[in-house]
């Protein structure tokens, strides 16, 4: 087959689309370099199969996150582009992940007219995050154009050929848009193994930051809208009196922004901006407890990657999330630590106490727990077998 992926940029699309290649159909990896995110493996590499290739698509400026209207016509401007790309390669069917819907919407479009196979993949369901952030920021306006977009995005799922979504729970919410269930398919998501090799707590990056002789709380990823960074202030503030704690917080964006502004009155809490992929997993393997947090509204449909990724360090994870989260339910399946409700700051503070309180080696339990978690799950062999099956008969639909 001839295959186009188009997704954010994450690290577990391109070891898809790179396994994809080497089976020997040909692969056109499209990321959005628009959008500031953290990046995975994206630049070229010798060793890439012949029949892959990969690339950024971008409007020339960064697509602005935080405001919605300026949001709005960025996406579509950047959808229009997707949809002048899907129109040069003529691909036989075409995997579109992790994008906003009025990207999906132009690609869906594109596909439709050319008589292409399309494949939603549903890393998230935007639409319904949309709503409810319209409708607590802007309550009549807001839920109109809420509606709008579930609107959309239910008829879009419906258009495509395959729609694979990344948790049971979110199969009856689409089953209620009207998808079919036999085009429904769940496919959990996976960080790369391969690529992202548990390391050594003494590792360079860990001296080049002054942390290698401490106990790192660590965060890394995205920060944003779907986040409350003051979670990690109180966290920082909590071990003030330690002086061998530090909390790590490797992000940009809002919710990065915002600790800024007070960081320089908590010394023990460190600020540092996105770093390369290629430095993952030194960074991970840097922390001695790896964070993660999620907004109550964020509910089931929002299943943060950067958990997968925590995994495959090896470490204990805390995490802050609602009960519902698939996270919260992969956390506990491993064994690799302890999850609370995103607004029960003081169960989070009382597990990083016991965390931090707790032997090298007891640590060592549920850090070894969660890398065997990703030993077993994480296989891109069978993943690759189901993916190939629905690209391959969306392709023939």
């Amino acid at each position: 087959m001839k295959i186009l992926v188009h997704d954010s940029g994450h690290a577990f699309p391109i070891q898809l689309s790179r396994h994809l290649a080497g089976r020997g159909h040909e692969v056109v990896h499209l990321y959005a370099a628009s959008m500031a995110m953290p990046r995975g493996p994206v630049a070229p590499r010798p060793d890439d199969p012949a029949t892959f290739s990969v690339r950024g698509l971008s409007l020339g400026r960064p697509i602005e996150k935080y405001s919605y209207f300026r949001r709005v016509l960025d996406e579509r401007a950047y959808g229009r582009l997707l949809a002048r790309e899907i129109e040069a390669v003529r691909p036989d069917v075409v995997l579109g992940g992790t994008s906003a819907t009025d990207v999906q919407a132009a690609a869906v479009a594109a596909c439709r007219r050319l008589g292409i196979g399309f494949v939603f993949w549903a890393q998230d369901l935007n639409a319904v995050a949309i709503d409810r952030l319209l409708r607590r920021r802007l309550p009549v306006i807001g839920a109109l154009a809420g509606r709008y977009y579930l609107g959309l995005e239910a008829r879009l799922m419906r258009q495509s050929d395959a729609v694979v979504v990344i948790s049971d729970d979110f199969v009856p919410m689409l089953e209620s848009w009207g998808v079919e269930r036999r085009r429904l398919h769940v496919i959990e998501n996976w960080a790369p193994l391969d690529e992202l090799p548990a390391q050594s707590r003494d590792n360079i990056w860990a001296w080049q930051h002054g942390l290698a002789d401490k106990l790192v709380f660590l965060y890394s990823g995205t920060l944003g809208l779907k986040h409350n960074p003051d979670l990690l202030l109180q966290l920082a503030h909590r071990f003030a009196d330690r002086p061998e704690v530090r909390v790590v917080v490797v992000s940009e964006g809002l919710g990065a922004d915002w600790l800024h502004e007070r960081s320089n009155r908590v010394p023990n809490l460190i600020l540092l901006p996105y770093q390369p992929f290629e430095r993952l997993p030194e960074v991970v393997a840097t922390g001695d407890v790896l964070l993660a947090i999620l907004e109550p509204d964020a509910g089931a449909f929002s299943v943060p990657s950067k958990v997968l990724t925590y995994l495959c360090a090896g470490r204990p994870i805390l995490a802050a999330m609602p009960p519902e989260n698939l996270a919260v339910r992969v956390i506990a399946r491993a064994g690799a630590g302890f999850t609370v409700a995103p607004d029960d700051e003081a169960g989070f503070l009382a597990a990083a106490k016991r965390l931090a309180n707790a032997t090298v080696d007891e640590r060592k339990i549920l850090g070894n727990n969660a890398l065997d978690y990703a030993h077993k799950t994480f296989d891109i062999r069978a993943i690759g077998d189901r993916f190939e099956a629905i690209l391959a008969a969306a392709r023939h639909a």
